[in-house]
């Protein structure tokens, strides 16, 4: 894809994700703009058009795919679109930039990655934990050797069911396979998984469980793995979806030879030091107001050749394929 200098986005799913998190980051970023957002709800997409003061909406796709001065697409839908939009915009020549999980399962990730490469547009995916501050430090006392040499990694994360798993589970699409590619594991522990490619590279072999143990929703609501990366580390992973309150964690636990280094994927942003030489100590950071502003920002500085991007769909596609392992309970 040639360098552009302006990037003028078109926005496909105009839902909760982008009310905060990622789009209003679009329009604020030096060389950014929202061009025009398109919901398939015609009340509901002109009200977020209002809201945001977009001066375009639509409720069809190809109004945006047609726009030769839309030069990149943001897709906010469920994943079970994911692919088509994806293919779509690249066979249109525009960037993708696509929600987490990046797709249903690998198969899926590798058309669209396929698609984009074919294409010779650039594919980016949400996994906004790259570029956050606090996860940066992490990787840099790692590269540092902080806390020596790394042994283990451990994933500890229990959540109590949401009400909507309770009252009306069917209208959830988080709980629903057939659009989200399992349930809350496949949105949440993406996250997880994906930070823990950041940090310590491909995950070479992994092992997975997986139970239902409520009854509240189809897909697996208690989970554990067993994985290596690459570089020799050792990790696991505990995930429970139908814990009591008293009990939610948020857990990542680092431990290395010579310390150790804890902090939670979604509850706060700081790290816990351990070091046999330096003790014990906290460090606190802030978070941007658009929790996907900073990948936007490399995204943006890639497209125009100033930066790169850490989230590409090579990267997602990774976690995607972990993920698929482990609930395959192979």
């Amino acid at each position: 894809m040639k360098t552009v200098q302006n990037i003028v986005w078109g926005v496909i799913g105009g839902g909760k994700v982008c009310e905060k998190k990622s789009m209003p980051a679009m329009d604020i970023i030096p060389h950014s703009r929202v061009k025009i957002v398109m919901r398939r709800n015609t009340s509901a997409c002109k009200a977020f058009a209002d809201r945001h003061h977009i001066p375009n909406w639509t409720i069809d796709s190809k109004d945006i795919l047609h726009d030769p001065e839309i030069n990149a697409v943001y897709i906010a839908t469920p994943p079970d679109s994911h692919a088509t939009y994806t293919i779509q915009a690249a066979h249109a020549g525009k960037a993708v930039y696509v929600e987490k999980p990046m797709a249903r399962n690998y198969k899926e990730c590798k058309t669209m990655i396929k698609a984009c490469k074919k294409a010779d547009v650039p594919l980016f995916v949400a996994y906004y934990r790259r570029a956050l501050p606090h996860f940066l430090r992490v990787k840099q006392l790692l590269e540092e050797g902080a806390i020596g040499k790394i042994c283990s990694v451990h994933i500890a994360f229990y959540q109590t069911p949401r009400r909507e798993d309770i009252v009306h589970p069917e209208q959830n699409w988080r709980i629903q396979p057939q659009i989200s590619g399992g349930g809350h594991f496949h949105d949440l522990a993406s996250h997880q998984l994906d930070l823990l490619d950041f940090l310590f590279g491909n995950i070479v072999s992994v092992h997975g469980i997986t139970e239902n143990r409520t009854g509240l929703y189809t897909p697996a609501d208690t989970l554990s793995a067993a994985f290596q990366f690459k570089s020799g580390v050792v990790g696991s992973g505990s995930w429970c979806f139908v814990s009591p309150a008293s009990e939610e964690k948020d857990d990542i636990y680092i431990l290395g030879e010579k310390g150790s280094l804890r902090f939670s994927t979604f509850a706060h942003a700081h790290i816990d030091i351990t070091s046999e030489i330096q003790g014990t100590s906290q460090e606190q950071f802030e978070l941007p107001v658009h929790i996907q502003e900073l990948l936007i920002r490399s995204i943006v500085g890639q497209l125009r050749r100033v930066d790169m991007c850490p989230s590409t769909g090579k990267t997602a596609a990774r976690t995607s394929r972990v993920m698929d392992i482990i609930c395959s309970n192979t």
